[in-house]
Parts: structure tokens; C-alpha cells; sequence
């Protein structure tokens, strides 16, 4: 199992915005996540900078490095680019963190 972190950032005065597009998340990109082996997924946010922090863990990580070859992946990057900082393909701006604590 692979546990891994990231950091994106979301346009200011948009958090209300970003939760309730992921409180109605698309099934079928639930169903992508799944079927890349991803299970425990959290995206939390800092409402001081607008940093959003996500963790998740995934079992394959080839299953996982495909999610953003995915049509409905896309999608989605499409539907949320607009209230946070992304790439010319839509894709988020995402940096991966390093961990340097764990606690099971």
C-alpha cells in the first residue's frame, strides 16, 4: 500500500464552491478512483492560504498513473478549473508532498 500526499491551490473566495462540487461528485469518477486502487481519499483545506492538502493511499500505483489519461478525469479537470489553479490542459497544479511522519 502507498500512502500519498499533495498540494493544490483554490481561488480565493471559491472553498463553498469546491465542496459542494465534490459533495455531488461525479459516480463515474468515483468509480475511476476505485478502479485505480485509491481508497482512503481526504482533501482538506487551510483557509488561511487556500492550500488544499490531499492524502489518499493506492495499492497499484500503475492503475493509479493512469487516472489522468481517463475521459472522465478530463472532464472533471474541465469542471474544476475555473476555481483553482490549474495547467493549460486543465489538469490541477499539484505538487506532491513528502511524508516525514506516520503514525498507524
Amino acid at each position: 500500500m502507498h500512502r500519498l500526499g499533495f498540494k493544490m491551490k483554490l481561488h480565493a473566495g471559491q472553498a463553498e464552491e469546491y465542496k459542494r462540487r465534490h459533495d455531488e461528485l461525479w459516480p463515474e469518477l468515483g468509480q475511476v478512483l476505485k478502479d485505480a486502487t485509491v481508497s482512503d481519499y481526504s482533501i482538506f483545506l487551510d483557509e488561511e492560504t487556500n492550500i488544499l492538502f490531499g492524502t489518499l493511499k493506492v495499492e497499484d500505483l500503475e492503475k493509479f498513473n493512469q487516472i489522468p489519461h481517463n475521459p472522465v478525469t478530463k472532464r472533471w479537470w474541465a469542471y474544476m478549473a475555473d476555481i483553482m489553479d490549474a495547467n493549460p490542459d486543465n489538469s490541477p497544479i499539484s505538487v506532491d508532498l513528502k511524508n516525514v511522519f506516520y503514525l498507524a
